[in-house]
């Protein structure tokens, strides 16, 4: 057995998700979140509006290709290839649309301050098709 694992991240794509990729999932990893969220054309959701209140968990987002537009807790930003957004704040609201053909981008949490990471789960809920 290798002590290393790879994958393409096209080949993890979720097939009912396209625009999804549940790198934590695919892996087994159950230390830290990551998924990678893509938007095919400018408009298209990359991260859908959502807040981390009830885990307490900050996110990490990684603009890997394209570009987005990040709206957290009311507040617009642009964000090009490249660029991190790290949100502290669990209970900000946040979003992300593409602006540009392609963009894809990783987000990245870990547990709240203080606390032992611990997979929520619904990742694998929308893999098995538990969830709407």
């Amino acid at each position: 057995m290798s002590a290393y694992r790879t994958a393409i991240l096209d080949e993890i794509a979720a097939e009912q998700w396209p625009y999804w990729a549940p790198i934590r999932h695919h892996f087994g990893i159950s230390t830290f979140g990551i998924n990678a969220w893509r938007g095919g054309e400018p408009g298209a959701s990359v991260i859908t509006e959502h807040d981390e209140a009830e885990s307490g968990e900050p996110e990490l987002y990684f603009v890997v290709s394209g570009a987005a537009r990040f709206t957290i807790a009311g507040e617009q930003l642009e964000a090009p290839a490249g660029m991190l957004v790290w949100v502290p704040d669990a209970a900000a609201t946040r979003t992300a649309v593409a602006t540009e053909a392609g963009t894809l981008v990783l987000s990245i949490s870990g547990a709240a301050p203080g606390q032992p990471f611990e997979p929520s789960g619904w990742d694998t809920e929308y893999l098995e098709g538990d969830a709407g």
